[in-house]
């Protein structure tokens, strides 16, 4: 992994990162991360890699079926 350093970043904007990995109980350095991320937008997917996941989850599934009645039952188990 690389290792990044800031140059005279605000004191103010330093201080919303640090307010704002307190809040969500992280460092400032993975707060800064996430922030970067979502800056940056959503990593691009392969479709090919995507559709091989829905694959080889159908097939671990493929017998596997819910019914009402099976909802029911977890229910009165007290299950949501």
């Amino acid at each position: 992994m690389a290792t990044m350093t800031i140059k005279k970043l605000p004191d103010d904007l330093y201080a919303r990162l640090k307010a704002s990995a307190e809040r969500h109980r992280r460092s400032i350095n993975a707060e800064a991360i996430v922030c970067l991320q979502r800056g940056l937008g959503p990593v691009p997917v392969d479709p090919d890699d995507l559709l091989a996941g829905f694959r080889s989850v159908r097939e671990r599934t493929q017998n596997l079926y819910v019914t009402d009645a099976d909802l029911d039952a977890a229910r009165r188990l007290g299950r949501p």
